[in-house]
């Protein structure tokens, strides 16, 4: 078992009159928030409150962004647009955030892509080289949360960032080690005792399990409970409460990833 590891959650996603998630109740648990920029969800307001929650509560946070989707939450591929306009996209949303931090006295410290484009760049290495050269052009101090093993660890560790491995406590895996698709059975867990011994036995193991069986060994450096899951805080709450009653501190992984 591993002597330290983050909590995160995608957390902001709420937008005009539309609610996702409970980020106060999250932001109470998690050691590290994706905060939304404005595409996938999130708007300024949401964005400044969710930055002001997060300070106080001593939660690190980073840019989530997406493609420009409110419609489909950023779960719908957009194809077709050119390297330059994804890249001038994903720039425009993690500056968006990193000037509300500023205005709020936080600091990013992250990005993590959201949904189809962060599928897409786990396994298109075009798409993965744009993500990447986009956090480098905003600030190539940034940390890029990664699955370990797929094409955007790849290009990151190629062009010399930091990475944080990342691990799914309310997803399942492929044998490749990428997420199931949420349009099958199973794709997403509800139930707390089922995600926190999955995740015990990962953090015990250092390595996932795919829904076959295979295992896949990996540096786990923070667990995501996602915000918008209706099952999240109760996870997240359970998660945390084990972890720690076996000895694991849990803390930003800005602070130890190498």
């Amino acid at each position: 078992m591993t002597d330290r590891v983050d909590i995160n959650s995608d957390l902001g996603e709420s937008w005009g009159a539309y609610t996702m998630g409970d980020d106060a109740a999250m932001l109470e648990i998690v050691s590290t928030a994706n905060v939304a920029c404005g595409f996938h969800g999130g708007d300024p307001d949401v964005m400044a409150r969710t930055v002001s929650l997060a300070k106080a509560n001593g939660v690190a946070i980073g840019a989530h962004p997406g493609f420009l989707d409110l419609w489909g939450f950023g779960r719908r591929q957009i194809r077709g647009d050119s390297p330059s306009t994804t890249r001038n996209m994903l720039v425009y949303q993690i500056a968006a955030l990193t000037g509300m931090a500023r205005a709020g006295g936080h600091a990013v410290t992250h990005v993590k892509t959201h949904g189809s484009l962060g599928n897409m760049a786990a396994v298109e290495r075009d798409m993965a080289d744009t993500v990447v050269e986009a956090v480098k052009a905003i600030d190539p101090g940034l940390i890029l949360v990664v699955m370990p093993g797929n094409q955007l660890d790849l290009a990151a560790r190629a062009a010399g960032l930091r990475i944080a491995n990342e691990v799914y406590a309310d997803r399942t895996y492929d044998d490749h080690g990428n997420l199931t698709p949420r349009s099958e059975p199973g794709a997403v867990l509800h139930d707390a005792d089922e995600a926190r011994n999955r995740v015990l036995t990962m953090l015990d193991e250092q390595a996932i399990r795919s829904t076959s069986g295979k295992r896949i060994p990996v540096r786990i450096d923070t667990i995501c409970v996602h915000g918008d899951n209706p099952s999240g805080v109760a996870m997240a709450r359970d998660l945390r409460k084990a972890l720690e009653a076996s000895g694991v501190r849990i803390a930003p992984f800005s602070t130890f990833v190498p």
